[in-house]
């Protein structure tokens, strides 16, 4: 009798541990939804933010960008389903600068007032003149470019990824937006990014050795992308076929590239896959220049699918062109 007593005690209490277990264990859900047991859905505006966050994020985020990479930044035109996607979302990641001027009316549209948006130029060290980006002072041939870009750029050029140094700024943006949504990961987001800094620094130094050699570095650009990725490379940039994307260069101002590039013996001219084509290789009918085809987005062109790999390509295509090893 006593036995039987203790056995019946012994279930009762198994039976209580596995309810108690069962109570904790259903208390635990909400938290772990809370704090991100599923992907985190992201919605980044230009393919290398969305590249940027998939680096610090991993495996606890799920992002949507909604530029493909062969669209031009400035004159995107929005989908409804990105007005679906922001509203989905939990973060939204852009580049600001005034870039991105379509995305303010889907953030409306969308109706999200929770949203947390990370506002990736913050703190960047801007380019406002375009002789920033070259290693000699703007020419009187130049004055023309010179105020045609400060009066587009007023708060400074907005294609400010394309300078690693800044990408460092950048991305701690992104990590803090992603610590707030998601607390529980905040150690795999440092860790991630201090192990991109890594992969960034290296990546500039190797490409920095083999631009060395280089003796001249003169090219002409398809329109102002690229004042950063110049600066911070050594390259000197002489002039811009468009002075504004979406309109055609005048006759005078392509007269006077023709007589630039030929005067100064400037051997390339840099064409972009979201442009037409057509006045780059005019030009180089006319001057005799060798055009080649750099990417300021991720994913345009063959082996550019990640930031590393745009950087890496548009770097090594400019020192083979230029005359390099």
């Amino acid at each position: 009798m006593h036995l039987r007593l203790i056995n019946e005690r012994a279930r009762r209490f198994s039976a209580f541990r596995l309810l108690s277990l069962g109570i904790f264990l259903a208390a635990l859900l909400p938290l772990a939804i809370l704090y991100g047991a599923d992907p985190i859905p992201i919605v980044a505006t230009l393919p290398v933010l969305k590249d940027f966050t998939e680096r610090i994020g991993g495996e606890h985020v799920r992002v949507n960008s909604l530029i493909t990479g062969m669209e031009s930044e400035h004159t995107y035109t929005p989908k409804p389903s990105d007005v679906t996607a922001i509203r989905q979302a939990r973060l939204l990641v852009k580049i600001g600068l005034g870039l991105e001027v379509w995305v303010n009316t889907l953030i409306e549209n969308a109706d999200r007032p929770d949203l947390i948006i990370v506002t990736t130029s913050d703190g960047v060290p801007l380019i406002r003149d375009p002789s920033e980006s070259a290693e000699h002072p703007i020419g009187k041939g130049e004055i023309d470019r010179k105020h045609a870009f400060k009066e587009r750029h007023t708060m400074g050029n907005p294609h400010i990824w394309l300078d690693p140094e800044n990408v460092k700024i950048m991305i701690r943006h992104i990590t803090e937006g992603l610590i707030k949504v998601d607390p529980a990961h905040k150690d795999d987001f440092l860790h991630n990014q201090s192990r991109y800094i890594m992969e960034l620094e290296s990546l500039e130094k190797e490409l920095k050795k083999k631009i060395d050699p280089l003796k001249n570095r003169a090219i002409i650009t398809h329109h102002p992308a690229w004042p950063y990725f110049a600066r911070r490379f050594g390259f000197v940039i002489k002039g811009d076929i468009l002075t504004q994307v979406g309109s055609e260069p005048s006759a005078k101002h392509l007269g006077n590239l023709i007589k630039q590039i030929k005067k100064e013996k400037v051997k390339v001219i840099v064409s972009e896959p979201q442009l037409n084509d057509k006045i780059p290789k005019m030009l180089a009918e006319e001057t005799g220049a060798k055009i080649v085809i750099l990417s300021p987005l991720p994913g345009a062109l063959p082996g550019t699918a990640s930031y590393l790999d745009l950087i890496r390509y548009n770097a090594e295509t400019l020192i083979s062109a230029l005359g390099g090893p």
